[in-house]
């Protein structure tokens, strides 16, 4: 698996993303081992920018904006292109989801994030529970007689 200008990839780097140390190991001893993407770690970081920004629909400057801001950490590679993992991904839609759907600016989200960390609670998921729930009663409630919202 050549790259212009690049060289090949290690087959070990390609395989221990796949499913962690143990199918490195597997890879070592076994030329013919075989895995579906279904069985990479969701921390390995295996996007380049375009395929990322492709996969959340954005274009690949938010995604800059995003690490600028300190709301994302890409991997580099050793010539410096950003690689992102699942994790990076579902992190990238939780910003989107906060900033277009819940009106927070980009310093919230990080303190958001920040706050999650230091608590080590999941807020953003206990959040987004409480604003689908008040999502499904504001949808299900009747509107007020006489008042139409002109």
């Amino acid at each position: 698996m050549a790259r212009p200008g690049r060289g090949p990839i290690p087959r070990l780097a390609r395989v221990a993303c796949r499913a962690g140390p143990a199918a490195a190991a597997a890879a070592e001893s076994s030329h013919a081992v075989q895995h579906s993407r279904f069985d990479r770690d969701p921390a390995c970081p295996v996007y380049v920018i375009s395929v990322a920004a492709r996969i959340v629909a954005v274009h690949p400057r938010t995604l800059r904006i995003y690490e600028d801001e300190g709301l994302i950490e890409p991997a580099r590679t050793p010539t410096n292109i950003r690689l992102y993992s699942d994790h990076d991904l579902r992190r990238i839609l939780w910003i989107r989801h906060l900033t277009q759907d819940r009106g927070v600016n980009l310093a919230g989200v990080r303190i958001l994030f920040e706050l999650e960390e230091r608590l080590g609670v999941r807020i953003l998921e206990a959040l987004s529970d409480e604003w689908t729930a008040g999502d499904r009663d504001d949808a299900a409630a009747p509107e007020p007689a006489g008042q139409h919202g002109f």
